[in-house]
């Protein structure tokens, strides 16, 4: 007999995540990204880049920075998916603009609604919170599959490349010398 993931629910829950969430959170994201765990799901990185994707220090960063929100949903195994937020200024208009970074979901419910939930809930929280009108994010070039899939869900290639931080470890070992990232921006619907 087969049995199915249990799909997310229609409007995925968010909550902001504190400091004590970031030790959760550094295994939960580095478990996603890389290594052999992360081959349970599609998005691994684990041919790309090896090493860590963050640590904890970076997470309380981004948890404790006005203008930064790390937004997460939590089954009762710990972090079932998360994102990263950072508000930027666009055309002189704080929260005009924000940075989508960091979406993770655990590789064993990946291709099952879960991203494109989350991806969702986070456009919907930045403009709540932020009046946010475009959303932004980098995907590394080689990662077709991911690209793609950020396409389906609205969002296109600006044309903007910027290279892959090498000398720069919070990024990753490279196990490659041709990364670099693509900018991928979304204009997000008025809600009423």
């Amino acid at each position: 007999m087969t049995t199915t993931a249990p799909q997310p629910p229609e409007a995925l829950l968010l909550r902001l995540a504190t400091a004590a969430d970031a030790p959760a959170l550094d295994r939960f994201v580095n478990s996603a990204y890389r290594g052999e765990s992360s081959r349970a799901g599609w998005t691994t990185e684990a041919d790309l880049l090896g090493g860590q994707r963050t640590d904890t220090a970076d997470l309380c960063t981004s948890i404790a920075t006005p203008g930064q929100a790390v937004l997460l949903h939590e089954d009762p195994q710990g972090p079932l998916c998360c994102v990263q937020l950072e508000r930027l200024e666009a055309n002189d208009q704080p929260g005009d603009a924000a940075y989508l970074g960091m979406l993770t979901v655990r590789p064993t419910r990946q291709a099952s609604g879960y991203g494109a939930a989350l991806l969702m809930a986070a456009e919907r929280w930045a403009q709540q919170h932020w009046g946010t009108r475009t959303m932004h994010l980098t995907v590394i070039a080689q990662r077709s599959e991911l690209l793609r899939w950020y396409e389906r869900r609205g969002y296109a290639a600006t044309g903007e490349q910027r290279p892959f931080p090498y000398d720069n470890l919070r990024f990753g070992l490279p196990q490659r010398d041709d990364l670099y990232f693509l900018v991928l921006s979304k204009r997000l619907h008025q809600r009423r």
